[in-house]
């Protein structure tokens, strides 16, 4: 493959060179060397006049699409070819869009060129397929160690995006200076950019070194990802906004658009928008993909959830190479980003040697979702076509809670304020070791018995299991006690049974036989980055709950991309959890499918045992609290609980141990998943007062 930064005199050599080959050189390079070779110096006229002959003949060239694919599989850019032809790359760039055609001289050398091209492209695949076939490998692929997160953000970035063949780490923020371009990398080097198209742009990205190592065995490594600030956009001849709202996506006869199709550049279904991806056809099995993010078109906004301060060009690139070494490159919302990553670390297919085929084929990965699987009826969105007509008490209710409660005269007597503990990314932390669901459809059986073993939704009545009624119940979203029969998750029963000693006859159930632990490696990674960029902040998990308090008071005021970073990984598994249940457009009919249903990913039943797990796992701390102290929630709202206090302090509401530290089966104050944090404080009277106008204190209790 030629240099993407040959020089004119080169170029005009380029035919003349390849007559030099040996003689046992295959039969397109015997064409080439005829075609090109001047064997002395009175040939050049004759060439020179020839050309001119062709001309008269209206010398025939190939279509505009293929024009602009031979120059890029050459890599060279218009410069170079104007350069070489003695126009303008303004020119080169009309002949290879369709708007304009060669004339004269030019005509004859373009199509000269390209004839030569096309043999130089030919000559370059048999190369190319002969190395391949040497390098094919005839042993299964070993996994590669992932090193831990570098640390902190602010120092030198050393993340693994930058080895292994991708030396400009995993992506390049592209901003205008003075009259080009410019790209800040997340080691904080930058370059600049020689493009002044977005064709040539993309051409750049795929040779400089710009991308990420894959993220487990069967995955591929991550696509350069390219972040356009509005001056770049405006600079590569976009426009600063999109008019197609609705959509949000560039009309397909853009300019730019018919710029990319010309160059052989294919998009996905989803077309040019704020986060889009260009590819060229895979060539002998090889990849060549971009991703883009224009952030003036809404990309790495608060809609998509990254919540990032404003930050220059290098700071992004720093911020977001971090965020690319211990999470993923950035590929859309975080929501997106958080449904990526569950594929990247279980990809659907795997490689696998046939013995019958004598070559490497693609098989269906076992722990891994690689299909798309109907849920069951009481699983099912209530916009899915499965729950028109469907009736309320048939719909499973494996939600967070949404619970108060008024305090007793006890309470209003010994306490004076409350305390709101939030708990660390308690749903992330709730998938770890979850047996769910994985490919196999769900089977409706009549009586069953219960499995603790076995994921599935099951219809059980709880009603007669009665509890302490200043606890929600662990049984509904409202936390109120169940009055019947409802569908509940495997995790939801197993607590029933063996924490609270029921004694239960499911009715009916619809299980999965095929099952495991999915989103284990999904949560040690969120885990991992959400501990480093912590401990980035001096916040660790081995601090005593007095020192973690006064450390998390501090937080609000560290470095502000510190902060960013840290929403976004949070905000990666809460809206990945979501992703599982995703709902439909507002554009969509009620009860007709959409997009999301046909991803593997989009498993309702997987989700709901998730929040079904970590709504037990609360009520049993619940619980264990309120034996040791003798204190019960108020409150609770999702991931955050209210309790009395006597002192405006979560210090007051979860007891230490001898060393400082919490005590295990309890509430914990700490930075580990799961572990809580002081959400806020206020008097009880303030309790009181919301808890009067129907709201729920565990809402507001952190901004009022």
């Amino acid at each position: 493959m030629l240099s993407a930064f040959t020089t004119s005199r080169q170029l005009s050599g380029l035919l003349n060179r390849h007559g030099n080959r040996d003689q046992n050189s295959c039969a397109n390079r015997h064409n080439l060397r005829d075609f090109n070779v001047v064997r002395d110096e009175n040939e050049a006229p004759v060439f020179a006049r020839v050309d001119a002959l062709l001309e008269s003949l209206q010398t025939p060239l190939p279509p505009p699409e293929d024009r602009a694919a031979l120059r890029l599989r050459a890599q060279l850019s218009r410069e170079q070819v104007a350069d070489t032809l003695q126009c303008r790359a303004q020119d080169i760039e009309a002949w290879e869009t369709g708007t304009s055609e060669p004339r004269g001289i030019q005509r004859a050398g373009y199509a000269r060129l390209l004839a030569g091209l096309r043999l130089l492209n030919a000559d370059q695949q048999s190369t190319d397929a002969a190395v391949e076939e040497l390098r094919t490998p005839r042993l299964p692929l070993q996994a590669t160690p992932q090193p831990r997160p570098a640390s902190p953000i602010l120092q030198t970035h050393r993340g693994t995006s930058r080895g292994h063949g991708f030396p400009r780490g995993p992506l390049a923020v592209i901003d205008q200076t003075g009259q080009g371009l410019a790209a800040y990398f997340a080691d904080q080097s930058s370059t600049e950019v020689p493009a002044d198209h977005l064709v040539d742009l993309l051409q750049w990205a795929l040779e400089a070194g710009i991308g990420r190592d894959k993220l487990s065995t069967n995955d591929r490594a991550s696509d350069p990802l390219l972040v356009l600030t509005p001056a770049a956009a405006q600079f590569l001849g976009l426009p600063p906004d999109l008019h197609d709202r609705a959509r949000l996506r560039l009309p397909d006869s853009h300019p730019q658009i018919v710029s990319l199709r010309a160059a052989g550049f294919k998009l996905t279904r989803r077309g040019f928008g704020p986060w889009a991806r260009a590819h060229l056809p895979v060539t002998d099995g090889k990849r060549a993909s971009v991703q883009l993010a224009l952030t003036g078109w809404g990309a790495l906004s608060d809609r998509d959830g990254w919540n990032l301060p404003p930050l220059a060009p290098a700071a992004l690139a720093k911020l977001l190479g971090t965020y690319a070494d211990r999470v993923l490159t950035p590929r859309g919302s975080t929501a997106v980003c958080g449904q990526e990553l569950m594929t990247a670390l279980r990809p659907p297919t795997r490689a696998r040697w046939s013995e019958t085929d004598r070559r490497w084929v693609s098989s269906s990965n076992p722990g891994a979702l690689w299909k798309s699987i109907e849920p069951a009826p009481p699983e099912a969105h209530e916009a899915h076509p499965l729950a028109q007509g469907r009736h309320p008490q048939d719909a499973m209710d494996e939600e967070a809670w949404d619970w108060s409660r008024t305090p007793t005269d006890t309470e209003n007597t010994e306490f004076a304020h409350v305390v709101g503990i939030d708990l660390n990314i308690a749903f992330v932390a709730a998938a770890s070791s979850a047996s769910v669901g994985l490919n196999s459809t769900p089977r409706h059986i009549h009586n069953p018995t219960f499995d603790k073993r076995i994921p599935g939704t099951w219809l059980c009545d709880l009603s007669h299991v009665t509890l302490d009624p200043r606890l929600p119940s662990p049984f509904t979203s409202t936390g109120q006690a169940p009055t019947g029969p409802a569908w509940y998750t495997t995790p939801t029963l197993d607590y029933a049974v063996r924490d609270l000693g029921a004694t239960i006859k499911p009715l009916e159930a619809y299980i999965r036989d095929d099952h495991g632990p999915y989103l284990t490696p999904w949560y040690e990674r969120l885990r991992d980055a959400y501990l480093a960029t912590m401990a980035d902040a001096g916040i660790h998990p081995d601090i005593r709950q007095d020192e973690f308090l006064q450390a998390m008071k501090t937080l609000p005021e560290a470095d502000p991309a510190l902060l960013g970073l840290l929403s976004a990984i949070k905000a990666t598994g809460k809206g990945g959890i979501g992703k599982l249940r995703e709902g439909p457009r507002e554009t969509t009919a009620p009860y007709q499918r959409w997009a999301a249903l046909d991803s593997p990913t989009w498993r309702p039943d997987i989700r709901a045992a998730i929040m079904a797990r970590a709504r037990v796992n609360t009520h049993r701390k619940m619980i264990k609290t309120a034996i040791r102290t003798g204190r019960y929630p108020l409150a609770v709202l999702s991931d955050c609980i209210v309790y009395p206090a006597h002192t405006p302090s979560a210090l007051d509401v979860v007891p230490s141990g001898p060393d400082g530290r919490g005590i295990k089966g309890l509430f914990c104050l700490g930075v580990n998943p799961g572990f809580a944090k002081e959400e806020g404080t206020q008097p009880l009277s303030w309790f009181h007062q919301q808890h009067d106008q129907g709201l729920n204190p565990a809402r507001y209790i952190k901004n009022s």
